[in-house]
């Protein structure tokens, strides 16, 4: 049942992107563009995706279990970290060059052509690299 769920939420997941825009590589860009021909419309997708999600923690910190029966996790630490810092700026970075989040970059690998793949897996490599990269840092190597 936690399986058929899983699916059905993800899939909901990819026709939202899909529906609202978020695919589309030149409309990303447009919203991040504020200073240039900003495109506003993708404003009403993070509204669509903040408000229903402040309402779901809300009823959530009121009980004790998910639906399933398991454990509802605990709000995270809200400190502002250097490496929270430092990889959200990147995240920015990556999301402005390219236009792709990580949803949207899997939504893409099936109408995304060969740079949608090239995207996905450059994602991926610095994903797996990220342990290593942060351990070096904070060793000052």
């Amino acid at each position: 049942m936690r399986g058929l769920i899983a699916l059905a939420a993800g899939g909901l997941f990819g026709l939202g992107l899909l529906t609202s825009g978020m695919t589309d590589t030149a409309k990303v860009q447009g919203w991040l563009d504020v200073f240039g021909a900003w495109d506003p419309t993708l404003a009403f997708v993070l509204g669509g995706a903040i408000l229903p999600m402040t309402i779901a923690w809300r009823v959530a910190a009121r009980r004790r279990e998910a639906l399933l029966g398991g454990p509802i996790p605990a709000p995270s630490d809200a400190k502002i970290t250097p490496q929270l810092a430092v990889g959200s700026g990147l995240f920015g970075v990556g999301w402005g060059l390219s236009g792709l989040c990580p949803g949207p970059a899997m939504a893409s690998l099936s109408f995304g052509g060969w740079q949608g793949l090239v995207f996905f897996v450059a994602m991926c490599a610095a994903m797996m690299a990220q342990p290593r990269v942060t351990a070096a840092l904070a060793r000052g190597t």
